[in-house]
């Protein structure tokens, strides 16, 4: 099963690479979700973040490994 993908090139800016991490901004907006569901589903550990010097950060590619879990959820129920 591939993990599907998460466009984050619009979060660049031109000519930039793609960023590892994203703002927790970022990924909510990835998700479509506001910045307080995005804190929740961290919280729950749902949403996988990590901390570097006090700043919570999550991995690029953790958007699209949570909506696979939850599509892989939706289909076993």
């Amino acid at each position: 099963m591939s993990t599907p993908t998460v466009d984050i090139a619009p979060l660049a800016e031109a000519g930039d690479l793609a960023p590892v991490l994203l703002t927790v901004e970022e990924a909510a907006r990835c998700l479509r979700v506001g910045r307080t569901t995005c804190y929740g589903l961290i919280r729950t550990g749902e949403l996988e973040s990590l901390t570097i010097g006090g700043l919570r950060r999550v991995p690029a590619d953790a958007p699209a490994a949570y909506l696979a879990r939850r599509r892989a959820e939706r289909r076993t129920a």
